[in-house]
């Protein structure tokens, strides 16, 4: 399992204060929702119809044992009680409101998990197989390039704004 080194935990402990004062700043009507929107979805954070759902990075799927207490207790604090796996490998939280999002990140932080990158048009998430690394038949263990590639992937500038998938029968997907 990667371990965050002390650049990575240096970047993820700045983004905390950086949305922190976006949200601030949202609040405080100094940014309109859509000067805040680009924001908001580089940190994991949608706007649904009835609240905020907060998108939460699980590169390749894999956690440990002090993230998966973490997960628990930001959504029996911060949601309903429950998240939910997504088919990328990630936890999403439904029911989160704003003003606590960076509460949330910060906490993330102290556990090596962040939300960056987990919305919008960027790769969200570097996903292998379940049984990586310890099956008897792996010919090689594909954790350390998935690892590779979401640290190349994830602050890239190219990757931060591609294009949404096309679907000819129904128009541009949302």
């Amino acid at each position: 399992m990667y371990r965050y080194d002390q650049y990575d935990q240096a970047i993820v402990n700045e983004r905390v204060v950086q949305f922190r004062d976006q949200v601030r700043r949202r609040i405080s009507d100094e940014l309109t929702e859509a000067e805040f929107r680009p924001l908001r979805l580089q940190n994991g954070l949608y706007l649904q119809r009835h609240a905020y759902m907060l998108r939460v990075a699980i590169p390749y799927g894999l956690l440990a044992s002090n993230q998966m207490r973490k997960l628990a207790h930001i959504a029996r604090t911060y949601d309903r009680g429950y998240g939910h796996f997504s088919t990328r490998q990630n936890i999403q939280f439904n029911w989160v409101n704003l003003e606590q999002v960076p509460d949330i990140l910060e906490e993330l932080a102290l556990v090596e998990m962040h939300a960056i990158q987990t919305s919008g048009n960027c790769i969200r998430n570097i996903t292998s197989d379940q049984f990586a690394g310890v099956a008897a038949d792996e010919i090689i263990d594909p954790r350390p390039y998935a690892e590779i590639l979401r640290q190349w992937s994830t602050f890239h500038p190219e990757f931060a704004y591609l294009p949404r998938q096309l679907m000819p029968q129904f128009g541009r997907c949302q």
